[in-house]
C-alpha cells in the first residue's frame, strides 16, 4: 500500500483553525442614504407652502361659513316642525307661524334697523330683493301679508312653505361697507 504523501503545512493549518463558516466572510452591501420627504428644490418648497396656506385658509373659511349659516339650519328645522303640523292647523295659524319664522330669520341675517320696521308691501319687496325672485310680492308668498289677518279662501300652503324654504336657503345678505 502506498502511503499518501502529506503536506506538513496542510496538517498544521487544519489543526490550528476551527472549521470556517462560508457566510462569515461576506460583506454587507452599502446602502444609500435614506430619501428625504422634504422637497429638495426651492420652487417645490414654495409650492408646498402655498398649498398648506391655501388648505388652512380654506378650512378657516369653511368653518366661518358654517358658523355664519347656523341661523339658516335652525330656521329650516323649525320650518320642518311647522310643515309637520300644517295639516292640522288653520291656514291663518300656518301663515302667522311662517311669517314669524321669516321675520326672525331676517332679523338674524340682516341689521335690525333695516328689517324691523318693514311691513306690508315693503316687507314683501325686501324678501323679493334679498332672494332675487318674485315669490313674495307676486307669488304664493303674498299670503304672508294677507292671510295672517284675514281669511283667504284658497291659500296655496304648499307653495307658501316652498317659498319660505327657498328664501331661507338662498337669501343673500347685502354687504355693508
Amino acid at each position: 500500500m502506498v502511503k499518501a504523501e502529506t503536506h506538513p503545512h496542510r496538517e498544521a493549518l487544519l489543526a490550528d483553525s476551527p472549521p470556517t463558516d462560508p457566510l462569515a466572510n461576506l460583506v454587507d452591501i452599502p446602502l444609500s442614504s435614506p430619501v428625504s420627504l422634504w422637497p429638495q428644490t426651492w420652487p417645490s418648497r414654495v409650492l408646498l407652502a402655498v398649498v398648506v396656506v391655501s388648505l388652512v385658509c380654506g378650512a378657516l373659511w369653511t368653518v366661518h361659513r358654517w358658523r355664519a349659516n347656523r341661523y339658516r339650519r335652525e330656521a329650516l328645522s323649525e320650518l320642518k316642525r311647522i310643515e309637520a303640523g300644517a295639516a292640522t292647523s288653520a291656514p291663518a295659524e300656518l301663515a302667522a307661524a311662517l311669517a314669524s319664522l321669516v321675520r326672525r330669520t331676517a332679523l338674524a341675517a340682516f341689521p335690525r334697523e333695516q328689517v324691523a320696521s318693514l311691513t306690508g308691501a315693503a316687507w314683501l319687496s325686501f324678501l323679493d330683493r334679498t332672494d332675487a325672485k318674485r315669490t313674495f310680492s307676486e307669488g304664493p308668498g303674498r299670503a304672508l301679508e294677507t292671510s295672517a289677518y284675514r281669511q283667504v279662501p284658497a291659500m296655496d300652503t304648499g307653495g307658501l312653505i316652498s317659498a319660505v324654504r327657498s328664501w331661507i336657503k338662498a337669501h343673500r345678505r347685502e354687504r355693508t361697507p
